[in-house]
């Protein structure tokens, strides 16, 4: 499954509602580190495709969730699981680091 865009109104339902855990990317368009981000979230959100939805928060349209969760800086990923908040990161960080990272919050 490709990386979701998820709007204020469709966060409880799309991350807090999912059946599955959601990997949340609070980003914005004009910040480099999240773009630099973006293509390792995608081959994520590829290889694990049934068992972790990706989803991604544009900080400057959806102000609402990012200040429910006191995101501060990006990119910030939360993870998620029955609307738990599980873990979260604030800046880049490798394929590799990151797929540990969830595996060990998901064991």
């Amino acid at each position: 499954m490709a990386l979701r865009e998820v709007t204020d109104g469709e966060f409880e339902a799309e991350v807090l509602g999912s059946s599955v855990p959601v990997l949340v990317d609070f980003w914005a368009p004009w910040c480099g580190p999240c773009r630099a981000l973006a293509p390792v979230l995608e081959e994520l959100a590829a290889e694990r495709d049934g068992e972790l939805v990706v989803a991604k928060v544009n900080i400057d349209d959806n102000p609402d969730a990012p200040n429910r969760y006191g995101v501060r800086g990006i990119p910030t990923l939360l993870l998620f699981r029955g609307g738990e908040l599980l873990g979260e990161r604030v800046g880049g960080a490798t394929k590799s680091v990151l797929d540990a990272w969830i595996g060990d919050l998901l064991a």
